[in-house]
């Protein structure tokens, strides 16, 4: 499960469900005490004495809340022909409707009834808007910066990995600290044989890089970040995703498929991103 795929609107189903869950427990009336008649032994029923209630209102907001953010989490997983995530705005719209109507029935509504309605609100308005409001589709939880060990077992200083984002990356072939000159911009020293040409002991000297910057053909990961959200599909070419890519985490490229990546997640799964449009190279 990808925690790190779940939005600020995941946050929002969340917390409106711990409190319907709490609202269950109050009391759904309250008592009408006559003048002069003592009513403190009176206890009004809440949600679990109600089973129709509790189940039509109380338990379904709560599991549509669950399966919203499993089904973020874990994209792919269906319900009848639905997918997690539409299985449960489906239930959370069902309570809200429950809970108004009941409430509208109702003669003296009690804190439960009247917390339960308001829960059911937020819960609706933040399954549904999540996918329209751009701030609610933000990550809940911020990517940590990508380590990456360096090469033959050196213990290089955070953030000066390769592809690390933002790290100077050096030239193929080049040493560290060493200035590399522009290709075409410099001139051979001498004794020391120039791109293409045979060295003193006859033996044809390195060539130079090709003018389209790759280097023999051999691709070199990098971190990426995609500018929205996008499935990530198998590497077998299956039609259902097993990831979501978020937008603000860092992500490894490992291999290009065509015009897609072959993408690795925070959790270690790899899987082809087929909408490369708009990603940002670290």
């Amino acid at each position: 499960m990808n925690i790190r795929s779940l939005t600020r609107g995941d946050g929002v189903v969340i917390g409106a469900a711990v409190v319907l869950f709490i609202a269950s427990f109050l009391d759904l009336a309250g008592i009408d005490c006559p003048q002069g008649v003592d009513c403190s032994g009176f206890n009004s029923p809440n949600a679990w004495d109600a089973l129709g209630l509790l189940m039509s209102m109380f338990i379904a907001g709560i599991i549509g809340a669950a399966l919203i953010v499993v089904g973020r989490a874990m994209p792919g997983r269906k319900v009848a022909g639905l997918d997690l995530g539409q299985f449960g705005v489906a239930l959370t719209v069902f309570a809200l409707w429950t809970a108004f109507w009941t409430i509208i029935d109702a003669d003296d509504a009690g804190a439960g009834m009247i917390l339960g309605l308001l829960s059911t609100i937020v819960l609706a308005a933040g399954a549904l808007a999540t996918p329209l409001v751009p701030a609610l589709k933000a990550p809940l939880v911020g990517a940590p910066r990508p380590q990456v060990a360096s090469p033959y077992g050196q213990q290089g200083n955070p953030g000066q990995g390769y592809g690390y984002p933002g790290a100077q990356q050096q030239p193929y072939g080049g040493q560290p600290g060493q200035p590399q000159p522009a290709y075409g911009g410099g001139q051979p020293q001498p004794g020391q044989p120039g791109p293409g040409q045979p060295s003193q002991g006859g033996q044809p000297g390195a060539p130079g890089p090709k003018q389209d910057g790759s280097s023999g053909g051999n691709f070199e990961p990098f971190w990426f970040a995609v500018p929205v959200a996008r499935p990530l599909y198998g590497e077998d070419g299956s039609p259902s995703p097993i990831a979501e890519l978020a937008p603000g985490t860092w992500y490894l490229a490992v291999e290009q498929r065509g015009p897609g990546l072959i993408a690795q997640t925070q959790d270690g799964r790899r899987g082809l991103l087929q909408d490369t449009t708009g990603i940002q190279r670290g």
